[in-house]
Parts: structure tokens; C-alpha cells; sequence
């Protein structure tokens, strides 16, 4: 077994590591033991006003530096990042529960992400467009929106953070982050490294408290001219709702529910590999974590043994022991939650092929669990389940699928795999969800768009696109004197 020693968690505001103006604190427990290790400092109005001040000059001394040296300030941020993987992924999965190889696996996709928004920032292209008339010249320059703030979770505690904060600096404006109480050291760790690399003071400033009081306090607040969010649809709602009232540009990526749809002509055991691998990493606390598993008539059967077996296959435990697969909820409240829909799934007439219970009476550990035939009136049907359960069903036409597919409010990822082009082709255009992958895994590349359609959100956090929500895009039109 690994241990590492946690750090108390400091806010980060205007160059400057400091505790609650108030000096208030949040205890920060160990989801795999339940006991508390640490603390993190808790920010108050004082705090937040000293931020928004920091941030608004940080726009500034930011917007003033040109995309190539910004470009090369992000990218010694990454460098950092890498030689320090180890170490936070230490810090990581004692405050979240993850295993160590996929705490180490987020870090360095995290400096991944920075390298390529580092790059994307010298590719702001504005355009010429020929005028009507002699001596006219029309042009568009892209712009920095302004100030943003930032709102993210616990599930990843860097990568959430760092698709939004990466965005913001190489578009050209600075940003305050309000990370996630539950998991707040690793993000400072992320902090950290861009302050070590010399972004200057206020450009980055991160903040913890009550989610509800800072979100309200900083999306109507002048200062801040856009706001990125992760997490709940009911919540994501709120604060868009809350940034619309206030006309201020916002990105939302929210809630899934995803399907998982395997066609008989399908690579059946390939197919079982990725999913599986797919549905219990991190413990299914993923927003595109497979969740109805429909599976074609014929082979729905082997389909069910086989991820049944795999499931029951996967090692759980901490995440800092050698051998685990799959660590603890990173909250005790989903222990409850998770029952809950279960239960209810069984009352329906579902039938459970393997866990559905909590392990043990110490951490927050659960048992990957399978449901097959459960109606669709069962809550898990209709319900994010954001934990180790795969619900099964089979299916026998694709417009059936589709259907079933397209059910749900949510849009935010899908899976598919098959044998057929046709298929794999009309899959692709039909299903209702931002994100489609076929017959592998290729979700959340940095170079790749990321994010929902429908209640899963708006505004994508990769590819191309992802940094045009940071820009303004200003036209000037300029004749002769």
C-alpha cells in the first residue's frame, strides 16, 4: 500500500495563497476509510470581492501578453504537471477514492489539455471581408469575453477544472474557479503549477465555500462577463437561468444518461471489454458513463453473462493498494441513493445479476452492479444513477433502439457497436446526443468536442470550438479619411 500525506487546501487569490478572510474551514474526509484528513479554507463575500478585484486586473495584465507567450506560459504549466503526476495523484485519490493509475491517468491527460488550448490560443483567426465600395476595409478580430468564473465538481477533480481554465487563458482572460470542497487539494495542485510557471497575479484565483452562495454571488456580478459550469442538470439549469438574467454568456455540461447499444453482428467480446472498462471506471461517477445497456435479441443473453462475469471479476478496494480496480463513492450519500434506485428497479420486476450492495461498513465501497430486464418505468430508467450500475434490455430493430435511445431528456453521450457500416452510419446521424462513439471508446480527447445537446447542456469543452465561447468576435469597418 501507498500512503501519502494530504495538505490542507488554501484559497488562491491574486498571486497569493491564504486562508478564509473569516477563517472559516471545511473538513475533507477519505471516501475509502471515512476518516477526516484535512481541511480546506472556506471563502466568504470578503473573499470573493478580493477575488472579482484580482481577477478584473488579471484581465487586464493578461489580455496584454500575445497568444504566442501566453502559449508558451500554459505549456511550462504542463511540463510542471507532468513531473509532479505522482504526487498529486497521490493527493487525488486519498480526498476522491480513485485508484492511483487512474488519478495519475487524469493528471496527465490534464497537461494534455493544456498543450493543445496552448496551442489553439495562436489560432484565434479573425477574416477579411471584401467591402462594397473602393477604400472600404471590413474585418473581424476575436476577443477576449472578459473575467470568467468557473464552477466544477468532484468526479474529476483536475480535468473539470482544467478544459475550462485552459480555454480561458489562451483565449485571453482570466478566471476565478470555485473547485469542489469534497476533492479541493488536487485542484490547488493544478493551481499550483500555473502559478509556478509565472501566469501572473489575478489571472488565476481559486476559491471553495458553499457551492449556492458563491455561484449567486459571482454570476450576477458585473466583473464576470461568462460563466462554465459542470454538474446537475436541476443545478446547471439554475445558473443559466441566473447568467441569462444577467446577460452573460455561459457553457453547460450537465447530466447524462447514456446509451449503450450492441447489434447482434457486433464484436461481441470487444464490445463487453470497452463498456465494462468504460461503465465502472471511477466507480461509474462519470456524466458519460455508459448506463442502459440495450442489447440486440439474439446474443442478449451471452452479452448479459459475459458483462456479468466481468463485473463480478472487478477487484474493489482503496485506491491506494496495489490490485484495485475500482475504488469507493466519493460520497457516502450515494450509498443510499444508489439502494434507492435499485430497490425500486427490483419492486418493477427488475432482476439483479450481481451486487446491488454496499461492501463492508467502513469507506464508501459498492458493488458493481448488473440489472437486466427492468422496465422503463423504474426510476434507473429515467434517472442518472452516477455509480457502478449497467441496466440491461434487449432490443430487436433499430428503430426500436433508437427510440429507446432518444427516450430520455438527456443527450450527452452514446455508445454503439456493430459490424454493419449501414448501421454504424445511421446510429451516428440518428441518436440524439452530442457524443457518439462506435464500436471503441473515443470519448474526451482534448483535440475532440465534448459536450451535450438537449437537458445535458450546451457549448462544447474540446476540439476547435472549444475556445470560441471564450472570444467575442468584434467587426470593424474602416474607410479612407
Amino acid at each position: 500500500m501507498v500512503q501519502n500525506s494530504y495538505p490542507d487546501t488554501q484559497l488562491f487569490i491574486d498571486g497569493e495563497w491564504r486562508s478564509g478572510a473569516e477563517g472559516k474551514a471545511i473538513p475533507v474526509s477519505d471516501p475509502a476509510t471515512g476518516e477526516v484528513i484535512g481541511q480546506v479554507a472556506h471563502a466568504t463575500n470578503p473573499d470573493l470581492d478580493a477575488a472579482l478585484a484580482a481577477v478584473d486586473r488579471g484581465f487586464k495584465a493578461w489580455n496584454e501578453i500575445s497568444a504566442f507567450e501566453r502559449g508558451k506560459l500554459m505549456r511550462k504549466a504542463a511540463q510542471l504537471l507532468r513531473e509532479r503526476a505522482d504526487g498529486i495523484a497521490g493527493i487525488m485519490t486519498r480526498e476522491q477514492g480513485k485508484p492511483l493509475a487512474e488519478s495519475k491517468g487524469e493528471v496527465m491527460a490534464a497537461a494534455d489539455v493544456i498543450d493543445w488550448f496552448a496551442e489553439e490560443a495562436r489560432r484565434t483567426y479573425g477574416q477579411i471581408i471584401p467591402g462594397r465600395v473602393p477604400g472600404v476595409m471590413q474585418m473581424t478580430v476575436k476577443l477576449p469575453v472578459g473575467p470568467v468564473a468557473a464552477f466544477t465538481p468532484w468526479n474529476f477533480p483536475i480535468n473539470q477544472i482544467v478544459r475550462k481554465l485552459s480555454a480561458a487563458l489562451a483565449a485571453g482572460c482570466s478566471i476565478i474557479v470555485k473547485a469542489p470542497e469534497e476533492t479541493p487539494a488536487s485542484p490547488a495542485e493544478l493551481i499550483r503549477a500555473f502559478a509556478d510557471a509565472g501566469v501572473p497575479a489575478g489571472v488565476v484565483n481559486l476559491v471553495y465555500g458553499v457551492p449556492a452562495e458563491i455561484s449567486e454571488y459571482l454570476i450576477p456580478h458585473p466583473v464576470i462577463r461568462k460563466i462554465s459550469f459542470t454538474g446537475s442538470t436541476p443545478v446547471g439549469k439554475h445558473l443559466a437561468a441566473l447568467a441569462g438574467a444577467h446577460m452573460k454568456r455561459a457553457t453547460m455540461e450537465l447530466g447524462g444518461h447514456a446509451p449503450a447499444i450492441i447489434f447482434e453482428d457486433a464484436n461481441l467480446e470487444k464490445a463487453v471489454k470497452v463498456l465494462a472498462g468504460s461503465k465502472f471506471r471511477n466507480a461509474g461517477q462519470v456524466c458519460v458513463s455508459p448506463t442502459r445497456f440495450l442489447v440486440q435479441e439474439r446474443v442478449y443473453g451471452d452479452v448479459l453473462d459475459a458483462f456479468t462475469a466481468a463485473a463480478k471479476a472487478i477487484k474493489v478496494g482503496n485506491g491506494v493498494e496495489e490490485g484495485t480496480q475500482m475504488g469507493p463513492l466519493a460520497n457516502e450519500r450515494r450509498i443510499p441513493a444508489l439502494e434507492s434506485l435499485i430497490q425500486d428497479a427490483l419492486d418493477h420486476g427488475a432482476e439483479l445479476k450481481t451486487g446491488g450492495r454496499r461492501i463492508g461498513n467502513k469507506g464508501n465501497f459498492f458493488e458493481p452492479t448488473v440489472l437486466s430486464n427492468v422496465p422503463r418505468e423504474a426510476r434507473i430508467m429515467n434517472e442518472e444513477p452516477f455509480g457502478p450500475v449497467a441496466v440491461f434490455n434487449p432490443f430487436s430493430t433499430l428503430d426500436e433502439v433508437v427510440e429507446e435511445a432518444n427516450r430520455l431528456p438527456f443527450g450527452l453521450a452514446s455508445y454503439a457497436f456493430t459490424g454493419s457500416a449501414e448501421t454504424a452510419q445511421a446510429l451516428g446521424l440518428r441518436i440524439e446526443a452530442g457524443m457518439t462513439t462506435i464500436n471503441h471508446n473515443g470519448l474526451a480527447l482534448p483535440e475532440v468536442p465534448f459536450g451535450g445537446i438537449k437537458d445535458s447542456g450546451y457549448g462544447t469543452e474540446g476540439g476547435s470550438e472549444a475556445i470560441e465561447a471564450y472570444l467575442v468576435t468584434k467587426f470593424v469597418s474602416q474607410a479612407g479619411a
